[in-house]
């Protein structure tokens, strides 16, 4: 499916003329190769474009980049085999640069031939062209001779980045007369690339993309801009060993995937991993998006709504959010309704690929298709499952994935295949995995009993992740949503109720103490209290009658604990599930978040004199 997508995608691309044309290639040029009328050099004129770009400290930094430039297709086969329009440095110059300086020599005498090479290919191909820049050209390839140029001012000034630079070549005085942009030159080019596929002697067979019998592609061009993959690009389909081959055939002979859809699906690949627009990434995963339609609009909502990039601006992002929540909410969401929020069409499919590099090959971790409608509806009911509370904002992506994260761990990232399960519960509308659930608990429990930690890492994210997981697991099983937004004082679970009695009891606590305590009971007893009440809670009960004497037994403090008991029972719960233990935690939170909050307005009508 996804080989197929990305051929269609192609063709969209390609009819907009937004993907490189056939037989050309995006290449990063640093400098530009002066020559005069006799094939001199006359100058290395640096051609890199400044950039300005600003950090995450609002600090504007400036950054030298080079020029992207459209260049025959480069070669993809290993070992010495030149461009046509070189632009790699030991193939131009046959020279290495080695402690400074510059030398033809080497052990297996690739500079030498490299240089030969391309000599011998690029005067094939522009014998016959009548045109200054290429008669330069030619004449610098009789003329040069990299035994002799090992001096050359103008190539050592370059210092180490001489070695990875990208060159190409102008007519001195006249920068804007380029090779690689001489009518005539690639005339020559598209002619010879028409030959060499007329007189291709590959394996002919049925593509298993288009149907057609072609010439099946043995190997795959590179995949390049995966975050950790390799320089050079990594395949997405490649056969190295033995035992991954069948019927006698070699490398990807085994794919049978034409020439020309390989062309396709790798050229709408790099087109997707290029820009920021259809590219987030999530530890060493790349989640790549995209409308069959081509339709930017639907990148930049769903990166905006369901990762919150910087695609769409943040005014125009909450709004949008907002009315699809609301709809979402309310059960008014259909195709006309989503419509009028942007220029998008809801009925458009929409790709979702998760890929990780994996040696020298891609390894995909997933492929979602769906209705973009159906999308942006899922998306909106699971942003609603994880508001903590009414005002609460979004929650993107990458906040989940941090709150999963261990503190100062070396090893911070992810399992790629648990932030697949994520991904599928928001897209599909999928239950959320059993291991959200379980590790936001865990690190809430670690945190809680950590002496390095001055408060509970209770923050809105978590306690929307556990609220999601519970509330979206009852309705799909057909019970009542038990998790509010707020207090629930009718809500008569054991464990919620649990939850409740021990942020009382910490309040109590500090009262006692004037708030001026650095450890209090949560950092000593929470995780036991949230696994085990029945061990822990008696304890808890006797200590903090000792609370209530010191602040004389005040009868509003003894009626809300009284509250909580008569609604427990006679007994506290002797050992609690996973999802009992979220249920505590969730009603701890939305107990002390609502003592916090009656203290906030008590200190306020103090200070206004409201009181």
């Amino acid at each position: 499916m996804l080989i197929q997508a990305l051929c269609n995608y192609y063709d969209v691309l390609a009819s907009r003329q937004k993907i490189l044309p056939e037989g050309y290639s995006n290449v990063k040029i640093h400098y530009l190769v002066s020559l005069t009328s006799d094939g001199q050099i006359d100058g290395v004129i640096d051609w890199q474009q400044k950039k300005t770009t600003e950090r995450k400290n609002g600090k504007v930094k400036e950054v030298t980049e080079p020029r992207t430039v459209l260049m025959p297709r480069r070669t993809e086969k290993p070992g010495i085999d030149a461009n046509f329009i070189e632009h790699r440095p030991l193939y131009i110059f046959g020279l290495n640069r080695v402690d400074d300086t510059l030398t033809p020599t080497d052990k297996t005498q690739k500079a030498k031939k490299s240089h030969e090479a391309f000599v011998a290919k690029n005067r094939e191909l522009l014998q016959g062209i009548d045109s200054p820049v290429v008669k330069a050209f030619l004449s610098f390839l009789d003329a040069w001779q990299p035994e002799n140029e090992t001096e050359n001012p103008y190539l050592l000034s370059l210092g180490k980045a001489y070695a990875t630079a990208g060159f190409a070549f102008c007519l001195s005085g006249r920068p804007d007369l380029l090779l690689h942009e001489d009518e005539q030159v690639n005339a020559a080019w598209k002619e010879a690339f028409r030959r060499e596929a007329e007189n291709s002697d590959a394996v002919t067979a049925q593509c298993g993309i288009t149907g057609q019998t072609a010439p099946i592609a043995r190997i795959h061009d590179k995949i390049k801009g995966v975050p950790g993959g390799l320089a050079t690009g990594n395949t997405l389909i490649s056969f190295k060993n033995a035992a991954e081959s069948s019927y006698g055939h070699e490398q990807s002979y085994n794919s049978n995937v034409s020439e020309a859809a390989m062309k396709k699906y790798t050229e709408a690949l790099n087109y997707l991993l290029a820009g920021r627009e259809h590219r987030t990434v999530l530890d060493d995963m790349t989640v790549l998006h995209w409308a069959a339609s081509d339709n930017e609009n639907c990148d930049r909502m769903f990166d905006s709504f369901l990762n919150f990039g910087d695609k769409m601006d943040t005014e125009q992002t909450d709004n949008f959010l907002k009315k699809l929540m609301e709809d979402a909410r309310e059960g008014n969401f259909n195709a006309s309704r989503l419509q009028t929020l942007g220029d998008i069409d809801p009925n458009v499919d929409f790709y979702i690929v998760g890929l990780k590099p994996n040696s020298a090959r891609l390894s995909v971790k997933f492929i979602y298709r769906k209705k973009f409608g159906d999308i942006l509806c899922n998306i909106a009911e699971h942003q609603n499952d994880m508001q903590a509370r009414p005002d609460a904002k979004p929650v993107p992506l990458w906040r989940i994935k941090n709150e999963l994260n261990i503190p100062n761990s070396k090893n911070a990232a992810v399992d790629p295949s648990l932030m697949t399960k994520i991904i599928e519960a928001a897209v599909y509308g999928h239950d959320y995995p059993y291991a959200l659930l379980a590790g936001i608990i865990r690190r809430i429990k670690a945190d809680s009993d950590s002496e390095t930690n001055s408060f509970i890492k209770m923050n809105d994210v978590r306690i929307g992740i556990i609220k999601a997981c519970l509330n979206r697991k009852a309705r799909r099983a057909g019970k009542k949503e038990e998790i509010k937004l707020a207090l629930d004082k009718t809500n008569t679970d054991a464990a919620y109720l649990c939850g409740r009695l021990f942020a009382v009891l910490e309040s109590i606590q500090l009262r006692s103490a004037g708030y001026s305590l650095n450890r209090t009971i949560k950092d000593a007893y929470f995780s036991s209290a949230c696994a085990k009440p029945a061990t822990v809670f008696p304890k808890l009960m006797r200590l903090t009658q000792y609370h209530l004497a010191k602040l004389g037994n005040p009868k509003y403090l003894n009626d809300e604990i009284a509250a909580i008991v008569d609604l427990l029972g006679s007994e506290f719960p002797s050992t609690l599930s996973l999802e009992a233990q979220g249920k505590f935690i969730i009603g701890y939170y939305h107990q002390k978040s609502d003592t916090d909050t009656k203290i906030k307005e008590a200190q306020e009508a103090k200070k206004n004199g409201n009181f």
